[in-house]
């Protein structure tokens, strides 16, 4: 099975939403973990919406890239275009992408449309890994 690691600036919206769109859409497919270069917390909005579409993501927890170690992915998915801030070593895993996805924090009434096109894009990210 696959090892999947989505990382965004802060880990607290877009790849808090992969995950929990991963675990689901993925499950018995791919193993999930998201971080961000640098912990914070899961915003409430991110909770909210992806709540409205029957995924809860209220367990889920912020967590640094550096608690994680990138041999232990295969894949590793950038959501925030922090690609070119990560160590080298998580750029040259199996597969690697930067979605260079819009910050919902900053704008919150884009975060229906921003879980949107994650799903989306976790959805082809399985079909093509798993």
């Amino acid at each position: 099975m696959k090892r999947v690691m989505f990382v965004c600036k802060k880990n607290s919206s877009r790849s808090q939403m992969a995950e929990g769109f991963a675990r689901t859409l993925g499950a018995g497919k791919i193993e999930v973990s998201s971080s961000g270069l640098e912990a914070s917390s899961v915003r409430p909005e991110a909770i909210a919406t992806m709540d409205a579409i029957g995924i809860d993501i209220r367990e889920q927890t912020s967590n640094a890239l550096a608690e994680f170690k990138p041999e232990d992915y295969d894949a590793v998915v950038s959501l925030c275009g922090c690609g070119v801030s990560l160590p080298p070593e998580w750029l040259t895993r199996e597969f690697f992408a930067d979605w260079q996805l819009e910050d919902p924090a900053e704008k919150p009434e884009i975060f229906p449309l921003i879980r949107d096109e994650i799903k989306t894009r976790v959805s082809a990210l399985i079909e093509k890994i798993s």
